[in-house]
């Protein structure tokens, strides 16, 4: 049996809770991608940021740059208008977030203790940022229209097999925030 459509499905307190946007970044969310275009991704991952501002829940974007390298590729930073002042900016190296970076600090410093998911690839670096979360004690939930991946099966190899299994799998409409 189903929850009505008037009761949240999760409900997450603001002050413990980050939502934690992976590699939205031109030269990314361009790419072809699958089951949705990244430009779908974005319009979610968007939404998803203007209710955690709104709770005044924390937004961390993260983005990759290539080790090494002098200069970054075109479309390197992240998507204009994603991040706005009060975010925290992450830059990775690696295929997850948490690998080399200071990620795990920085929340816990706030009293982070779940993390809500999206990004592109639903398969690479959402599921690896997620996969570290989890062995760091993190609560994770996955808001599936705000990712993709290369292939539509390998996006719903992850929401479907992996990541039920890790936290729990929700949409958009499924995220709101407990009021103090």
């Amino acid at each position: 049996m189903t929850a009505p459509d008037t009761e949240p499905r999760l409900a997450l307190d603001p002050s413990r809770t980050a939502l934690v946007l992976v590699d939205l970044m031109d030269r990314i969310v361009g790419l072809p991608l699958e089951p949705r275009k990244g430009t779908d991704v974005l319009v979610a991952a968007e939404e998803l940021a203007r209710t955690f501002r709104t709770a005044a829940a924390l937004v961390v974007l993260i983005r990759v740059e290539r080790s090494g390298a002098v200069e970054q590729p075109p479309g390197s930073g992240l998507v204009t208008g994603l991040a706005r002042d009060g975010d925290l900016e992450i830059v990775k190296r690696t295929i997850g977030g948490f690998q080399g970076t200071d990620l795990d600090e920085r929340l816990r410093e706030r009293g982070i203790t779940t993390l809500v998911f999206g990004g592109v690839a639903t398969n690479l670096g959402v599921e690896s940022t997620a996969r570290a979360a989890g062995d760091l004690g993190y609560d994770l939930v996955f808001v599936e229209e705000a990712m993709a991946a290369f292939t539509a099966a390998e996006h719903d190899a992850s929401v479907r097999l992996d990541f039920p299994r890790l936290g729990t799998v929700v949409t958009v409409g499924d995220v709101h925030f407990t009021r103090p």
